[in-house]
């Protein structure tokens, strides 16, 4: 089965320095294959057994990241088809960049429930938000940017039960994993 582990806050500004050629190492390490990471903010791609439960992979792998890296780091894993069905639901109208500043907000296995969009204020004159199964689709007109309350989310103490990617880098995951 393919995973994605999307860890957060690494290598952002200065802060939780971690190398891409060791993380890599420390996924073949913990018996995981065809590992593979994509850009420097902390995206790992492997393979392990299918019955593998993408919560205990969170676990085991926050808990190895702490040991070799002593800082911890937050991991939010998606299975294959939960990332096939993240990117499908991903709105059409983010194609228009010009408009729209878009984001896909990873979800936890420990915060992911429908009523977790509710939890989080946001100013519906300038952004949407809605939740799919996994994430949270989050667009804001780029006129309205400085007036997004979702902007500010990692005010709240779900934001560390999350992670960010933009459209083209989710797709980009999406890719290699299916690429195996």
């Amino acid at each position: 089965m393919t995973f994605v582990a999307l860890l957060r806050g690494i290598n952002v500004g200065g802060n939780t320095p971690v190398p891409m050629r060791a993380l890599k190492e420390l996924f073949e390490q913990l018996g995981f294959g065809s590992v593979k990471t994509y850009i420097n903010s902390g995206n790992v791609v492997f393979d392990t057994s299918p019955k593998a439960s993408a919560r205990k992979l969170e676990e085991s792998i926050e808990k190895a990241l702490q040991e070799e890296f002593g800082s911890p780091i937050r991991v939010v894993v998606k299975s294959l088809p939960e990332m096939k069905k993240i990117v499908a639901a991903m709105p059409k109208e983010w194609r228009d960049a010009k408009t729209w500043r878009s984001n896909v907000i990873f979800l936890s296995h420990r915060i992911d429930k429908p009523s977790i969009a509710k939890e989080i204020s946001f100013d519906q004159a300038v952004e949407n938000v809605a939740y799919g199964k996994g994430a949270l689709y989050w667009a804001v007109t780029w006129k309205g940017l400085n007036k997004s309350k979702v902007a500010k989310i990692n005010r709240l103490p779900i934001y560390q039960e999350m992670t960010i990617r933009n459209p083209n880098t989710t797709r980009k995951i999406y890719d290699l994993m299916t690429e195996r």
